[in-house]
């Protein structure tokens, strides 16, 4: 990858337009960004990171907002980086705006840009430039395959920071994994490892499930067997718990089986006693049964010689009433016409009372006669009923008209006193629909008002807060600084005390013989004495972490003070110095206004739909009134003939009525005189028949009384019986003929007879011997039962669990195989002796890698001094695989990175970034890295070691690399010509190039 030119308007400090080309500072290889501190030598880099990636490096990696815009950029220049570089052998153009906040066209406020990205490709047959894409996924994606490397191994591998770096240096593993491993993607060996423990996990609360399972099961075997089951003293997941399940469930089943054999040989014994006592107990409830027989029987056969006599009587008076049927059906007839007779003389004399003197004492055929000449005449009066009905109809209808013309009298009143009104109700629906629209139009300005109104109170609130939040910051790292000064001097004056005393220190290990290790004297006469006041290493060491730690805490504080002190300052250019309690009461009273004017709003179209109403009732009165004065002319012509109608109805009506008040009443008279003459015909005819029908039932009555042999029909009528006497009479005969013959059976059967004269039987004495053996049946059935129900159990909990252990092997087998995995990727196995994690395995190996590379540099710029190692030796109680060690070649031993001095750190940090940039750079494909970028740390340098790093950064033109420095020292501006230098004023950042 080579950078050919930058192009950076309005970002970070740089106000204006800005430009970098890389071609003319690449051209002497090594070349030199320099400038006052915050003048925006970084940013140069950060437009670099942006261009390929949508984001800047570092702390500043949210940076894809608007906080990229310069604050001294003009209000319509927009924010731009635009950067033409080579890479994978295509020459790119990509060109990133981040999103913007630029003033409205029209009106006052402000609109957000969204954030837009272009990639170009320069096309060396044609000469010109084509466009490949403007979405920032597809850019991102392409961007990242081409240079293979992410934004993360990017910033570490071409920004290379210096100290990021020295950090690296002096972390101990576990930070030194954190960094290999965002640079070398080792997730997917972490993810690994988290598998082989999800897995183990998963297992093993299958193998214990299974496990749970089959205690479950050994416990209800326990519970079936009673006491004779001993369960093992195992948890689920032990080893050997199926196996020890198993056996104690088969010692259960056998001691069950032997019981259930016991149980049978009880119960076929106490079946054989019942039988024998239910045999003996049927013996003697038959014999008492046949006794009670007997004796019951002779009671009987005495009752009915006592009751002999009323047999007789009932007999006798059966064979009466049987004669007396005979004569019923005379009898019956008899009554019957006698009862028509009665009704039929009474409804006469009823029929008759209702007729005039002169009517009541004619006969069935005058009374006919006279019903049929009244019915002529009121047939004759048909024609004036309709006469009189079709008046009534015509009264009703010139009523109707009457009122008709009432109704449309008052209909036309209302109607024109309601259009008399019509203007100025049409004037003032009007006024209010104007009003209502200009509530909505001034609604829709407030709308636009009220979003910005709002952001700008949120900003002023969230000033205030970072006020206080910056004051709290500072004044916490005023104090953490304090203690870090307090903590360094406590330090140095110890470590002056240790120094002081150290001859004493190093006595106290002298023994005689040996040789002293500061002047090799064998013989010691007078070594020092430590004194009570003496410092050892260990104190040192503890003040001195006190220290280090207070450093740490204190440059954090700083950290976060000055992100405060940034934030706040943004907000504050958004908002100003205005009380967010003003804003808040400017927002209450344009919400408050909003509110009002949408309510006002609101009115609209009740008011349209008002006016729409009134307008349709105006036209249905107007219709209304006009066909009123159409009906009016129709009802004069109307009534005229009505009139002429009413008149030739009188008349006829007149000569039907007679004396009566109206024909209908003329008609009822005749209709209840023909309905009371046809009555009475028809009573007189009725009581003439049923006389004549008396007579003769008389006669048959006597006939019939002489024949049965009964002197009068009365007698004849005393002894008939009604059917419910005959049947309880018949019954008790029946009953007694019954009884007589089941006397006589019973007395007659032999067994009874025999049984009688036997002795009394002794039903208590059975029943009791019979329970006695029930209860011993019962209890040997229970017995039996529970033996059979608890080997029946057993074998049915021990097939479930022998089968539980078969499908239980193999996932124990899988869950032992799994767990040795997970606990040698883990690094907690026995097997893993240096206990290392997979993922800091592999990080290892590439560790190495990094080490080799970077030996190689480091070697030029310390003058075969020092060599970089990787080391896999355990660190304290931790794991091993990430250490880190120099050799000095000075004194042929190997230390820790972290004894090295500031200058050794700057140039072993910088051998061991170019190395990983080599290692990083093979594994995302080999490409080629043809412009780097090393940030700060020369200072720290003396001229001799100066030289010797600037001939190995020198060495990196070999390979046709362009190496950019960037550095405020200003011994570097005397020794590299090719420089960029950033320059700043009040009106912003800016730039100028400088040699060749």
């Amino acid at each position: 990858m080579r950078l050919h030119r930058l192009d950076i308007t309005a970002f970070g400090p740089f106000g204006g337009a800005q430009s970098v080309d890389f071609d003319a500072l690449s051209a002497a290889g090594l070349f030199l960004l320099h400038g006052p501190t915050g003048a925006g030598k970084t940013s140069v880099l950060d437009a670099v990171c942006y261009a390929l990636y949508g984001s800047v490096p570092g702390a500043r990696q949210g940076g894809q907002g608007t906080h990229l815009r310069s604050d001294h950029a003009e209000p319509g220049t927009r924010t731009e980086v635009r950067l033409e570089l080579t890479v994978a052998g295509r020459r790119l153009e990509i060109t990133r705006q981040p999103p913007w906040e630029r003033p409205k066209k029209r009106g006052t406020g402000t609109t957000l840009d969204k954030a837009q990205t272009w990639l170009r490709e320069y096309d060396a047959v044609r000469g010109t430039w084509k466009d490949l894409s403007r979405s920032h996924n597809e850019i991102g994606e392409e961007i990242t395959q081409l240079l293979g490397m992410s934004r993360e191994q990017f910033c570490q591998v071409v920004l290379l920071p210096q100290g990021d770096f020295a950090r690296f240096l002096r972390a101990d593993a576990e930070a030194r994994g954190k960094l290999l491993g965002r640079l070398f993607d080792t997730q997917r060996f972490a993810d690994v490892e988290k598998r082989l423990a999800e897995r183990r996990r998963a297992t093993e609360a299958r193998v214990r499930e299974g496990d749970t399972a089959l205690l479950a099961d050994a416990h209800r075997m326990q519970q079936a067997a009673g006491a004779a089951m001993e369960l093992p003293d195992l948890a689920p997941g032990d080893p050997g718990l199926a196996a020890a399940v198993l056996a104690a469930a088969a010692v259960a089943r056998s001691t069950a089986r032997e019981s259930l054999t016991v149980a049978h040989c009880g119960l076929t014994a106490a079946e054989s006693a019942h039988t024998r006592a239910q045999e003996e107990l049927a013996g003697a409830r038959e014999l008492a049964r046949l006794q009670h027989r007997f004796t019951e029987a002779q009671h009987r056969a005495a009752r009915l010689a006592e009751r002999a006599g009323e047999y007789e009587e009932t007999r006798a008076r059966m064979e009466r009433g049987r004669k007396a049927e005979t004569v019923a059906p005379a009898l019956e007839l008899r009554e019957d016409v006698e009862n028509a007779h009665r009704r039929a003389a009474l409804a006469e004399a009823n029929a008759r009372r209702a007729l005039s003197e002169d009517q009541a004492d004619a006969g069935a055929p005058g009374l006919a006669a006279a019903a049929r000449r009244t019915a002529e005449e009121l047939g004759s009066l048909a024609s004036a009923r309709r006469a009189e009905h079709r008046l009534t109809e015509l009264l009703a209808e010139r009523a109707g008209l009457d009122r008709e013309e009432r109704a449309d009298e008052d209909a036309a009143r209302e109607a024109d006193a309601w259009l008399d009104g019509w203007e100025p109700a049409r004037a003032a629906l009007q006024a209010r629909i104007d009003s209502a629209q200009e509530a909505a139009s001034h609604a829709e300005t407030l709308a636009v008002r009220r979003d910005p109104a709002r952001r700008r109170l949120e900003a002023a609130r969230r000033r205030d807060r970072l006020a206080s939040d910056v004051a709290a910051a500072e004044r916490q790292a005023l104090d953490s600084g304090q203690r870090a000064h307090d903590l360094r001097g406590r330090w140095l004056d110890l470590k002056e005390q240790r120094l002081t005393g150290i001859a004493a220190e190093l006595a106290a290990h002298l023994t005689d013989g040996a040789p002293c290790a500061v002047c090799g004297a064998t013989e010691h006469p007078a070594p020092a004495r430590k004194d009570a006041g003496h410092v050892d290493r260990e104190a040192e060491q503890h003040a001195f972490d006190a220290h280090q730690e207070a450093e740490r805490e204190h440059v954090e504080h700083q950290r976060r003070s000055t992100e405060l002190r940034a934030a706040l300052d943004a907000v504050t250019a958004e908002t100003g110095d205005t009380p967010a309690d003003r804003i808040a009461a400017e927002v209450t009273e344009l919400e408050r206004e909003f509110e009002q004017a949408r309510r006002d709003a609101s009115a609209l179209h009740a008011a349209h739909e008002e006016l729409r109403r009134a307008e349709g009732e105006r036209e249905r009165r107007l219709q209304a009134r006009q066909q009123s004065a159409v009906r009016a002319a129709a009802r004069l012509t109307r009534r005229d003939t009505l009139d002429r109608e009413q008149v030739t109805l009188e008349a006829e009506l007149t000569r039907a009525r007679g004396a009566a008040e109206s024909v209908a009443a003329r008609a009822a008279q005749l209709e209840r005189l023909t309905a009371v003459l046809t009555e009475a015909a028809d009573a007189a005819r009725t009581a003439e028949e049923a006389a004549v029908r008396l007579k003769d039932a008389d006669a048959r009555l006597a006939d019939a009384a002489y024949r049965a042999g009964f002197d009068t029909p009365a007698a004849a009528a005393a002894a008939l019986l009604d059917p419910a006497t005959h049947r309880a009479l018949q019954h008790r005969l029946d009953e007694r003929q019954s009884e007589e013959s089941a006397v006589r059976a019973v007395l007659a059967e032999p067994e009874t007879v025999g049984a009688s004269r036997q002795a009394p039987a002794d039903l208590a004495a059975a029943m009791e011997r019979a329970a006695d053996a029930e209860r011993r049946l019962r209890e040997a059935a229970s017995a039996r039962d529970e033996a059979a129900r608890r080997t029946t159990e057993l074998d049915r909990l021990s097939a479930r669990a022998e089968d539980g252990a078969r499908r239980l092997a193999p996932l124990r087998e899988e869950y032992d195989r799994v767990a040795r995995l997970a606990a040698l990727a883990a690094g907690t196995s026995a097997d893993n002796e240096r206990r290392m994690r997979l993922e800091s395995y592999v990080l290892a190996a590439r560790l190495e890698q990094v080490a080799a590379a970077a030996t190689a540099r480091l070697r030029l710029m310390s003058a075969g001094r020092y060599t970089l190692v990787h080391s896999d030796d355990r660190s304290g109680r931790g794991r091993s695989g990430l250490g880190l060690h120099v050799v000095d070649a000075w004194t042929g031993r190997e230390r820790d990175t972290a004894t090295l001095s500031g200058g050794e750190t700057f140039f072993a940090s910088l051998a061991l970034a170019l190395g990983l940039a080599d290692v990083v750079t093979d594994e995302a494909g080999g490409v080629r890295l043809d412009t780097l970028f090393i940030d700060e740390g020369f200072g720290s340098l003396d001229d001799q070691t100066l030289d010797e790093v600037l001939d190995v950064l020198d060495s990196l033109r070999e390979r046709d690399r362009s190496v950019g420095i960037v550095s405020h020292v200003g011994d570097l501006r005397r020794r590299i010509h090719a420089q960029l230098e950033v320059v700043k004023d009040r009106t912003g950042s800016s730039l100028r190039r400088r040699g060749t």
